[in-house]
């Protein structure tokens, strides 16, 4: 696909119509158009592709736990809990804390911090 990129800008670069640029180079439109389409098909699959990795980040600010052993350093042997650090605050959080108020309480220590 880096070839056809290549002439895909060689053609913007030259100013020249899609048809002349054929004509002159020697290939058929469709040809041109159909290496355009599956180039714009990529470019949006990479472009959702990295949507999806920014979406899986967590926020400015807030530390990601992700191996075990990280995890098992901030429970609380008491309820078995997980602590959330944002910023320098820490929550507490277990099975039994309630979504709507963890959503709360960090949306405003996000503001905060």
């Amino acid at each position: 696909m880096g070839h056809w990129a290549g002439i895909m800008r060689e053609r913007t670069e030259s100013g020249m119509s899609i048809r002349a640029y054929c004509e002159r180079e020697g290939m058929h439109p469709n040809r041109y158009h159909y290496w355009q389409r599956r180039l714009r098909i990529a470019a949006a699959a990479e472009v959702q592709a990295k949507k999806e990795e920014v979406a899986k980040m967590p926020p400015g600010g807030w530390m990601q736990i992700s191996a075990a052993e990280e995890v098992s350093e901030h429970k609380n042997p008491e309820n078995d809990g997980v602590m959330i650090e944002i910023g320098k605050s820490r929550v507490m959080v277990n099975e039994t804390t309630g979504t709507e108020i963890l959503k709360k309480v960090c949306k405003v220590l996000v503001e905060l911090c």
